[in-house]
């Protein structure tokens, strides 16, 4: 499990190896990881926008951008959580995410707040830094 805080915006990310949904013959192999977002500031805030940095075993870099997560901008009031789950294809059998999300104050305040960098590894592999 990985974790940080950042303004009052707690992500825990916890990644996991689907062997049924992966073609290593075929050279693709795929992660899914679940995400729960904790306000623990006294301001309720709303994310609006995703940026994630997704590196390859081999180092090559993806830049993903896009509005809210799985289709949602979900508001989260002082105290309260969030939980999704998504996923992400690889060509090789590591890598690494990293990113940010955009959060946004009722009287029009922005941030971001800092996703943890975590690793897709497969289950009986030694971690590496990609």
């Amino acid at each position: 499990m990985y974790r940080a805080v950042t303004h009052d915006i707690r992500i825990t990310v916890e990644p996991r190896y689907l062997p049924e949904e992966s073609e290593p013959g075929s050279g693709r192999w795929f992660w899914a990881y679940q995400v729960e977002i904790t306000n623990l500031g006294r301001q309720t805030v709303q994310l609006r926008a995703r940026h994630w940095i997704i590196t390859d075993g081999l180092g090559r870099v993806q830049e993903v951008r896009g509005t809210g997560v799985v289709g949602e901008e979900p508001v989260l009031a002082p105290g309260e959580s969030y939980s999704y789950t998504s996923g992400c294809p690889l060509t090789t059998t590591s890598g690494i995410m990293v990113g940010t999300y955009r959060m946004e104050t009722p009287d029009g305040g922005a941030f971001d707040v800092a996703i943890p960098a975590f690793s897709l590894d497969l289950p009986d592999a030694r971690p590496t830094l990609n």
